[in-house]
């Protein structure tokens, strides 16, 4: 009898501190942009879903594609999105019963050649997941190789001051299923209901052009283009299309990095032929004269667009992929 009471005081003890966690995590974990758009493709079906980096987030907006082509659409692409990351949310999608028609693949080379880094970034996605088989073998897959602030103070990387100043803010959120753009505007860019997030356009100087990285084909991780393939895999068992988009870059960024460049654009070409998918690469062949390449259509060295340019390459996007 003893013996059960300390067990029954054990349970009690755990159930508190698991209490307590989800309080904190509730007060204190911000409402993201990422929270609206999982939300999104998981509980509303779309023509199109978009996946991929922080390139596609600020080049693809859906809308502008919806008038040319009818199709509806929702930009889940953003920066420390890695293809591991995407297999899970095309499961997701798949689960919920939202499986899209088709799946538009943002190739950005740099997110093949470097590993998925270990901290906050691994919840930005995972946090954000409804209870579901998808979440649980997400959890195998990243969480369990992240230290315990990870799973049990997922705002750790937050700053504790801002977020204790908005808590009243974050709860009502929350409470009141508050899945709106409101908040989410700054100085520099506008996040919109369909996930594309809208730079504004700013001065950009080539004057950093010697910093960039440059990446071959012998650069990428063998991890990333295994979860690729079975992205194409999960995408043919479940009839969904699938295309790979490279976005355009500046003349200037291509000039600069102009081997490696090429040599990614032959190894994508060659690996998505050999896959029976599309690959468009907005920065060669016939391509590249359908978009802008001019510093002044883009708010840094890297490649992502201000609005307007984004628009206009949504536009020549949705015209193509109609074309295909």
């Amino acid at each position: 009898m003893h013996s059960f009471k300390k067990i029954l005081s054990a349970i009690g003890v755990i159930v508190v501190l698991f209490a307590i966690i989800w309080a904190a995590d509730f007060v204190l974990y911000p409402c993201t942009f990422m929270r609206n758009d999982i939300h999104a493709v998981s509980t509303k079906s779309f023509d199109d879903v978009f996946v991929g980096t922080s390139h596609g987030k600020m080049n693809i907006d859906p809308e502008t594609m919806k008038k040319v082509d009818g199709r509806t659409g929702h930009n889940l692409c953003v920066g420390g999105e890695y293809p591991e990351d995407v297999l899970y949310l095309i499961k997701l999608m798949i689960e919920k019963g939202h499986t899209p028609k088709r799946i538009v693949y943002e190739v950005s080379p740099g997110y093949f050649v470097r590993e998925k880094e270990v901290g906050n970034n691994y919840l930005l996605f995972y946090h954000e997941f409804p209870l579901s088989a998808s979440k649980l073998e997400y959890f195998k897959s990243t969480i369990l190789k992240c230290d315990f602030r990870t799973l049990f103070f997922p705002w750790y990387e937050y700053a504790l001051s801002y977020e204790i100043s908005h808590a009243g803010e974050t709860i009502n959120k929350k409470l009141s299923k508050d899945y709106s753009e409101d908040g989410f505007e700054t100085e520099t860019q506008k996040y919109h209901e369909s996930g594309f997030i809208e730079r504004y356009p700013v001065e950009v100087s080539d004057s950093d052009i010697d910093l960039l990285d440059e990446w071959f084909p012998e650069d990428i991780v063998k991890k990333n283009m295994k979860d690729l393939k079975e992205i194409i895999r999960v995408c043919d068992d479940n009839d969904i299309e699938f295309v790979a988009v490279t976005t355009p870059l500046s003349d200037v960024t291509l000039e600069a990095c102009k081997e490696g460049n090429a040599a990614l654009d032959k190894y994508y070409s060659d690996f998505f032929e050999k896959a029976g998918k599309s690959y468009i690469n907005f920065n060669y062949g016939k391509y590249y004269e359908m978009t802008k390449h001019d510093l002044d259509s883009y708010t840094d060295l890297d490649g992502h667009m201000n609005g307007d340019a984004a628009r206009e390459f949504s536009d020549v996007l949705a015209r193509v992929l109609l074309e295909e």
